[in-house]
């Protein structure tokens, strides 16, 4: 029987509830289809940090380099741990040791959920770019607490960076509808954007059966708010990408629904995947947050392991269930009477 090892990294508040559901749910899946998942935990978290002065041990990095993938929950407890530590000390390095580059985040209405527009059939794959850009961490801080006091914070976008990132938009959208948004603030931005702009109508013309739109970034979401069903593949950079698909998941009904992967697609190291919707601290442990973004986190996983048949069913499961409503909004239901609905659900498929 085929096994996959998955480095399990449930991390801060929500992050157990929503990891420990999402599993079973995965596991289900894969008894029926015939393959195993082996799970090995890990506890780096915020908790970890304040134990530790690390977000994970030293050797982090070279422990999940063996695996196949990386299943995680939720990193961040600001009142404990700043994001700026959270982050950079966890998911940043973990996305650029593995050159995970690629950050896939899908955006469509499941069924019997109700977003706040008026657009039903809609289907927007966001890409963005994962490893540099405006998360690069490049700059610093003199004379601090002192008048004169200077902070610089300076984008890096690379040939190399920019031109695979796009590459692999065009790539989607050419196995999708065929059309690419690409997306930047070039008439502000005069170099770096220029360059994302120039890149795109390069590569271009490798790509004639992909319609491709440039759009600066604020027109780009006034179109999703406007006419999400006009999109089909964005591609953007790190910063307006993250800012984008938090309103991709506003129209698809909420966070509780946005999921995600970081992926390296020449598969040289472990991809990693997570829902976006954050810690949620204050129902931390309460048996009410909803499971659905990682369970369709999971199914990307399975997907990206080869698993298309069992990421399929999952997803169908998952309609199945909010079709019932169940899981539908926040709150509604617990974690557990969501979690059982989607494994019985996948009984019946």
């Amino acid at each position: 029987m085929k096994t996959y090892s998955i480095a399990l990294i449930p991390g801060d508040g929500i992050g157990r509830d929503v990891v420990d559901a999402a599993w079973e749910v995965l596991e289900a899946a894969a008894e029926t289809a015939g393959f195993a998942l082996d799970g090995t935990e890990f506890p780096w978290s915020c908790a970890f940090y304040k134990e530790t002065g690390r977000m994970m041990p030293e050797d982090g990095i070279e422990t999940l380099r063996g695996f196949d993938a990386i299943f995680l929950g939720a990193v961040g407890w600001p009142k404990e741990v700043p994001d700026a530590v959270s982050l950079h000390g966890l998911l940043l390095p973990i996305r650029k040791a593995f050159v995970q580059y690629a950050n896939i985040r899908p955006h469509r209405l499941l069924p019997g959920v109700e977003g706040p527009l008026k657009a039903e059939n809609f289907d927007i794959l966001c890409i963005r770019e994962n490893t540099e850009g405006e998360y690069s961490g490049a700059g610093g801080r003199v004379h601090q607490g002192m008048d004169n006091e200077v902070a610089v914070e300076t984008s890096i976008f690379t040939r190399k960076g920019v031109e695979r990132i796009i590459r692999f938009g065009f790539e989607q959208a050419k196995a999708r509808r065929g059309k690419l948004a690409s997306v930047t603030k070039s008439n502000a931005q005069k170099y770096s954007m220029v360059f994302w702009d120039e890149t795109t109508q390069r590569l271009a013309t490798e790509y004639p059966e992909v319609e491709v739109t440039s759009y600066h970034v604020d027109a780009l979401a006034a179109r999703m708010v406007m006419a999400p069903e006009s999109l089909d593949v964005i591609v953007a950079s790190n910063l307006f990408g993250d800012i984008l698909t938090d309103l991709g998941a506003a129209i698809q009904g909420g966070l509780g629904f946005a999921a995600s992967a970081n992926i390296n697609p020449d598969r040289s190291a472990p991809s990693m995947f997570e829902p976006v919707h954050g810690s949620a601290p204050d129902i931390a442990g309460k048996g009410i947050a909803n499971p659905m973004a990682t369970v369709w986190s999971g199914a990307m996983m399975l997907e990206h392991l080869g698993e298309t048949q069992a990421a399929r069913r999952i997803m169908k499961a998952l309609a199945i269930t909010t079709g019932k409503g169940i899981g539908t909004a926040p709150g509604k239901d617990t974690t557990a009477k969501i979690t059982g609905a989607v494994k019985n659900a996948l009984t019946t498929l």
